[in-house]
């Protein structure tokens, strides 16, 4: 149920009001709302405290707005148990986190906890949660380093009972070298500037575990991390608590920062290793991992320009524009068909996105034979320039691949394809798909 606590709330980069109607938030959403519920965006907008109610909710819930972290914490610092895993001396340990050995081949002074061998970083969290007693408890890793006050802004989410999870942004910690450099503007775990509801299928779909902070008791009620996995259990964990009705929010304003890897076949392992938790994570949770997200007529569209058939292609495109604007009778036709433009436009950097991290292997064998597919993997390359960005792309599918022949399975190679155009939404406050 709703809270009628007063809160304060961001717009999302993506909320266009057009008189009674709302299209905002990831993916899309549209609301149709009343005079009352437009008031109330207004009030919003202008960064004015409101109410919560069923709009509030169904609103950040779709992303389209989110919490500004104020004054008031339910909880204080003191009331944060850190647990920091490690094998080998740890880089970093914040103050007074509990420090557990993962089967170190010599013994980590100043460890709270040791395992005998070495069972993984998931196992060593549990081991750590095992022996918090306070409400709340805090994963940051050994290669973390987090600043006086980071914790303030995190907490000031769990005023809402419902949230379980909120994670800082992870930023690389700056160094002269390319390398590090590099990890500064493009890594894989820093997510961004802007804030989010944290959800499989959404602009911040994961956070890692490098810092979270956590309900105790939500993460112990999911049987806390899954000690199976190797890679991706910080992933596993956010999906279960919210599967299991719980909120998880991404809150950029605490920066913590993060090492990169200090040569280049650490950098390449780290990345192969991320890519191979795509094909467990894509076994647990099927409808929450694909490599790619697009709806149909955007996949049309692109497929026959990349053929050799661009002018068919536009005229796909443009015809499943124009039927979105009798679709949306309440929003200008010059801002549906915009949205339908840049719908497009984004579906073809995903294309290329997944065909650089997921498919080029099949690609590149049928390229021996079919144009088609050659043209496609070519423009999947040429769509990205940067040499480096283009090697960690390879580097992740390498550990795609691996999962997959791993586990005998391809689902994480599937994509998730959408009908288009939506479906009209009702009048009533839940939202309906927007593109």
């Amino acid at each position: 149920m709703p809270s009628d606590r007063r809160r304060r709330y961001r717009a999302d980069g993506t909320l266009q009001r057009h008189g009674n109607v709302l299209i905002g938030g990831s993916p899309l959403r549209l609301f149709r709302v009343t005079a009352a519920g437009r008031a109330v965006v207004e009030q919003i907008v202008a960064g004015d405290d409101v109410a919560g109610s069923a709009l509030t909710d169904s609103l950040e819930d779709a992303g389209a707005i989110h919490p500004t972290p104020t004054a008031g914490a339910p909880f204080r610092a003191d009331e944060v148990t850190i647990v920091t895993p490690t094998l080998g001396e740890p880089l970093h340990v914040a103050p007074n986190a509990v420090l557990v050995d993962d089967g170190s081949a010599i013994p980590v002074g100043g460890a709270a906890l040791r395992h005998d061998t070495t069972r993984g970083p998931a196992a060593a969290r549990n081991t750590g949660l095992g022996h918090v007693t306070t409400p709340l408890v805090a994963f940051v890793d050994a290669d973390v380093v987090v600043p006086e006050g980071w914790l303030e802004p995190l907490l000031a989410h769990f005023v809402d009972d419902r949230v379980a999870l909120v994670a800082p942004r992870v930023a690389a910690r700056p160094g002269p070298t390319m390398l590090a450099r590099y990890e500064s503007s493009s890594s894989p775990i820093d997510l961004g500037a802007e804030p989010a509801r944290i959800r499989a299928g959404t602009r911040v779909g994961y956070v890692p575990a490098a810092a979270i902070v956590c309900r105790t008791d939500a993460v112990r009620a999911i049987g806390g991390f899954d000690e199976s996995l190797r890679y991706g259990e910080d992933v596993d964990l956010v999906w279960r608590l919210d599967e299991a009705g719980w909120r998880c929010r991404y809150e950029p304003t605490s920066v913590v920062h993060h090492e990169p890897r200090r040569s280049w076949p650490d950098w390449i392992r780290q990345r192969v290793s991320y890519g191979s938790s795509a094909a467990p994570l894509a076994e647990r949770h099927p409808a929450s991992l694909a490599p790619l997200r697009v709806n149909a007529w955007s996949l049309i569209a692109w497929s026959l320009g990349a053929i050799g058939r661009p002018g068919v292609g536009a005229l796909v495109g443009a015809g499943s524009a124009a039927a979105l604007v009798p679709r949306l009778p309440d929003v200008p036709p010059l801002a549906a068909l915009r949205l339908a433009a840049v719908g497009n436009l984004r579906a073809g950097e995903q294309i290329a996105h997944a065909i650089r991290r997921a498919w080029w292997p099949v690609l590149a064998i049928a390229g021996l034979r079919s144009r088609a597919a050659r043209r496609l993997l070519i423009a999947a390359l040429v769509a990205q320039p940067h040499p480096l960005r283009a090697l960690d792309d390879v580097a992740y599918s390498i550990g795609v691949w691996k999962g997959v022949i791993a586990t005998r399975s391809a689902t994480a190679l599937m994509p998730a394809i959408s009908s288009w155009p939506p479906r009209r939404a009702s009048s009533a406050s839940p939202p309906a798909d927007a593109h």
